[in-house]
């Protein structure tokens, strides 16, 4: 399983337009805050979720709450597991992210 910083998120975010970033924490989480751009997948669907929509070639980036989370790489072992191909997880979680004062929506 690849990791992957915040910076290098950030910059994957400006240069890859196919990028598919997936919050795996359950829907209520995903409500009250999520990194801008993200959909959410929780962590127990993520395999029959990803097979209908995404293809095995995509890039795909997991996250969850932040570093102490099992959540986010649990889900990328999921998927690279059922042969996606580019995943990464994004250890830091949106906890990282919005310290770092990145762009959050919140509902």
């Amino acid at each position: 399983m690849k990791s992957i910083s915040i910076e290098e998120l950030k910059n994957k975010l400006t240069t890859e337009k196919e990028l598919i970033l997936v919050d795996v924490l359950e829907e209520t989480d995903f409500k009250k805050s999520h990194i801008k751009g993200a959909v959410n997948i929780p962590l127990k669907r993520i395999a029959t979720e990803a097979k209908k929509r995404f293809d095995k070639e995509d890039l795909i980036v997991v996250y969850c709450s932040n570093y102490n989370c099992s959540a986010s790489p649990t889900a990328a072992k999921k998927l690279e597991n059922i042969g996606f191909k580019n995943v990464y997880d994004y250890e830091g979680g949106k906890k990282e992210w919005e310290n770092a004062g990145l762009p959050m929506e919140f509902n």
